[in-house]
């Protein structure tokens, strides 16, 4: 499991861009959706991605900082997103579980 791909969930659920990789996540990403915060001023601080039940599960730890849409900027976020592996022609792909 690779920290990036938490990243990436972090910044396609925070910024908006990129929630078509993963419609079971984001399921409403056909239809335009305001971004919450600014891409320009999104940032990750630190990820750690850990084994999670067994080794097909992990979960990546994120904090991140971003400036929202009425121009507040907060650090220190933090955010944890849940993946399973699954095998495809002998290649493992690390799929985004749906947040609860």
């Amino acid at each position: 499991m690779s920290p990036p791909a938490g990243a990436a969930c972090r910044r396609a659920h925070a910024t908006g861009i990129g929630r078509t990789k993963w419609p079971e996540v984001f399921p409403d990403s056909s239809q335009a959706v305001a971004p919450a915060f600014s891409t320009a001023r999104f940032r990750i601080q630190i990820a750690i991605a850990r084994r999670d039940g067994g080794p097909d599960k992990a979960v990546v730890h994120l904090v991140w900082a971003g400036t929202d849409r009425g121009g507040t900027f907060t650090d220190l976020r933090i955010a944890d997103w849940h993946f399973t592996r699954t095998f495809k022609k002998e290649a493992a792909t690390w799929t985004p579980q749906p947040r609860t």
